[in-house]
């Protein structure tokens, strides 16, 4: 990404972040938060569930970039290195499973997990409920919205509320789709052909927000350097072994770096990776039948595809 484009992405992101009432700069006391989502919105952006109040959910889900993060692996608490990528939280509403291995199976879960995992907030849950119930202002609001005392259920409800309002539907792709012709160019419409085609991107980027909900080896495991067993660490099932979560492709033209473990810095990186994964991972174990045979995609046809992925980023992204 160039110094430019980076500069536009944290523009845009700071006029995005304005819209949201619990920027931590914001004091409290002139927030007039009413529903459950709210709530979730001031707890996203609250250091208090972390162990050191160092660090909050938007620290590694940023608004300015999707709700994910923009270097490979982000840093927790005591700038302990992650094991995998962020995923962003946009467009999650629709989804039965989360984490790149699919340890969560609803919205909730996901929300409560990282507060826990000593390698993100590293809070134990009852640390997180006693603080927010011996806050005097979050003990005001659970009670003024759930009319109780803050718990494990309603944390997991208000910061999954929040994230359910996190959709977007206003792409070049969605306004092409009803009609607007000029919304994509050229080069994207050849490259949605190419992307349902002779891509095979379709096979596992399908549904409303490009992710069927599945889990896939593409080649990014080879028991050697590349050692992340992926869903099978949740599973135990030998045919999940090296397998990851599809993720959507909305907004993935600010997401970067890409795959599980951000190996990938560009769009144009990630499709040469799936027209030639030879090039990039050796000795490949257990990787999808999708992925045996190369592509062959011309520099033309990897370029038509990149600008149809840039085509499915909101308008409210700044990108090129």
């Amino acid at each position: 990404m160039t110094r430019t484009l980076t500069l536009l992405v944290l523009l845009i992101g700071f006029v995005f972040l304005a819209a949201f009432t619990n920027n931590p700069g914001v004091k409290s006391k002139n927030i007039k938060i009413k529903t459950v989502s709210q709530l979730g919105e001031k707890l996203f952006f609250d250091t208090i569930l972390s162990k050191n109040y160092s660090i909050s959910c938007s620290s590694c889900h940023k608004p300015n970039f999707a709700f994910s993060d923009n270097v490979a692996l982000s840093f927790g608490v005591d700038s302990i290195k992650t094991k995998r990528n962020t995923p962003t939280v946009m467009n999650v509403e629709e989804m039965s499973s989360f984490f790149w291995d699919g340890r969560a199976s609803s919205l909730e879960q996901q929300a409560l997990m990282p507060i826990e995992h000593p390698d993100e907030m590293g809070l134990p849950i009852t640390e997180a409920i006693k603080r927010l119930n011996d806050n005097p202002e979050y003990s005001r609001l659970f009670k003024k919205i759930f009319k109780s005392k803050a718990s494990k259920e309603n944390i997991g409800i208000s910061l999954a509320e929040f994230q359910k309002s996190l959709g977007t539907a206003n792409s070049p792709f969605d306004r092409w789709m009803n009609g607007n012709e000029g919304a994509m160019n050229e080069s994207a419409i050849r490259g949605r052909e190419i992307f349902n085609t002779k891509g095979k991107c379709f096979d596992c980027h399908f549904g409303p927000d490009f992710t069927g909900n599945e889990f896939k080896n593409i080649g990014l495991f080879n028991g050697l350097e590349f050692n992340d067993v992926g869903r099978f660490e949740i599973s135990k099932d030998s045919s999940d072994l090296g397998k990851f979560k599809v993720p959507g492709l909305r907004n993935i033209a600010v997401t970067a770096p890409y795959m599980h473990n951000g190996m990938f810095t560009t769009l144009r990186e990630s499709i040469e990776f799936y027209n030639q994964p030879d090039k990039f991972v050796k000795n490949r174990i257990n990787e999808d039948s999708l992925m045996l045979s190369p592509l062959n995609l011309s520099e033309q046809e990897i370029t038509d595809i990149e600008e149809f992925l840039k085509a499915l980023t909101d308008s409210r992204f700044s990108y090129n």
